[in-house]
């Protein structure tokens, strides 16, 4: 009787520590939750500052024009992004922040212009 409750209770054990190894998706890792709060943070940062630049000098500046005008933050943290800017000479500029890694196809890229507007291009599926 003994060995009938114990064996009852290693085959229960067992089967419990099975089911709370595996995933809903089999052997698929879960799916990596991407928080682009901050990334959308730092491009309206960006943009706010463009806009204080252009009326300082009449064009808008480089990223590098905008941190020795201290008007950025020397280094922020951008979480597995890398950011571009293109300026349109007085007529505007588009700042875009796409994953730096390539293997992250399931990261939005986002982009601000001068009308300080976000934009989530889809993730790539």
């Amino acid at each position: 009787m003994k060995q009938r409750i114990a064996f009852a209770l290693f085959t229960a054990a067992a089967a419990f520590i099975a089911a709370c190894g595996q995933t809903s998706g089999g052997n698929k890792p879960p799916q990596e939750q991407i928080d682009v709060v901050s990334i959308r943070s730092e491009l309206l940062q960006i943009a706010r500052a463009e806009q204080t630049y252009l009326v300082m000098h009449s064009s808008y500046g480089s990223l590098e024009d905008l941190q020795n005008e201290k008007l950025l933050a020397d280094a922020p943290d951008r979480r597995g992004y890398t950011f571009a800017l293109s300026i349109n000479g007085t007529d505007g500029f588009v700042v875009t922040a796409a994953p730096a890694d390539q293997g992250k196809a399931n990261w939005p890229t986002l982009t601000v212009d001068q009308t300080q507007q976000i934009s989530e291009k889809p993730k790539a599926e």
